[in-house]
């Protein structure tokens, strides 16, 4: 962990010294880099086109918080066939310290051409913001397009949340937290709160200390120490321990990789006793990282589109 902190400190020294902004930054993740990796062992995929629709309008770099003086943004695309639509927040991977909200453009375009407001969200990673400040980044966010629900023509009263490996993980424990002031932000006075109606967790693990998990230093860097050192955090942080019968329906698409699905079947058990929806699909021989390329980004949309039509 000296390693990532020291890294951190050399953007933030070097863009104090520059003038630029003075959060650090890890671009490690990219969709580019994970194609590279990845391409050897599955030379038949391809990175997903963007492909925009006329019915979908597009706004980027809307600013939801200006705390403190760093702003933060979402991109919305929403159809603008009905008047209100069901809104879907969109958590980007990355490991919690890296990645970013475009990488979840395409899967936004997409879904809101079918007739959703997609939402993607800057929050702040792991280098700049430890656990649970990304968590309240997202919520805030949730308030603001509630705040905003007539401009992005959405209904406040169907909201999911959808996030990707490590944004997954965020999307659970956001779902799983409705009404919990322990993860909201109290500065916000918003007369909307963060509730989510739905989650949709694309390969984010449910539950850090588990028998099926093998999260490392990623994890323990963004949870303020290792499971030893911090053993609150890796508990609170992790969805499992708050899914009970107030959980929302919830969707999980998994890649082939097992350790991704940490806690999966637990919380399923939970959901089961309390009568609560819930679907899994496990892509057959598919990475971790898959929802970035064909042949599984269809099946991603295909999955994630259907279950919102029967929720919403």
């Amino acid at each position: 962990m000296k390693n990532i902190l020291s890294v951190g400190l050399l953007f933030f020294l070097s863009n104090a010294i520059l003038g630029q902004s003075t959060y650090p930054v890890d671009s490690s993740y990219t969709i580019v880099a994970t194609y590279t990796k990845l391409i050897k062992k599955y030379p038949f995929i391809k990175i997903t086109e963007e492909v925009k629709n006329n019915n979908v309008n597009q706004i980027n770099d809307v600013v939801y918080n200006d705390n403190k003086n760093r702003p933060l943004h979402l991109d919305a695309y929403f159809s603008t066939i009905k008047k209100r639509n069901p809104a879907v927040i969109m958590i980007h991977g990355g490991g919690w310290r890296s990645g970013n909200k475009s990488q979840m453009k395409a899967l936004a375009q997409e879904i809101a051409s079918k007739g959703y407001s997609c939402f993607a969200i800057e929050y702040r990673l792991s280098l700049e913001a430890k656990y649970p400040e990304g968590i309240l980044d997202v919520k805030n966010a949730i308030r603001f397009i509630k705040n905003n629900a007539k401009k992005f023509k959405v209904n406040p009263n169907r909201i999911a949340v959808l996030g990707c490996s490590s944004g997954g993980q965020m999307a659970a424990l956001i779902g799983t937290t409705n009404d919990n002031p322990d993860f909201d932000d109290v500065q916000n006075k918003s007369k909307y709160s963060s509730k989510v109606n739905a989650i949709i967790d694309i390969d984010g693990v449910l539950a850090f200390k588990h028998p099926e998990s093998s999260e490392g230093e990623m994890a323990a860097f963004w949870l303020k120490g290792t499971s030893t050192e911090n053993p609150e955090n890796w508990r609170n942080a992790s969805a499992l321990t708050h899914t009970d019968k107030n959980t929302p329906p919830i969707l999980f698409i998994n890649s082939s990789i097992d350790r991704f699905h940490a806690g999966r079947n637990d919380m399923i058990a939970i959901l089961n006793q309390n009568n609560i929806y819930n679907e899994f699909h496990t892509i057959k021989d598919s990475p971790h990282s898959f929802w970035f390329f064909n042949p599984w980004f269809d099946e991603t949309v295909l999955y994630a589109t259907r279950f919102l039509d029967k929720i919403f």
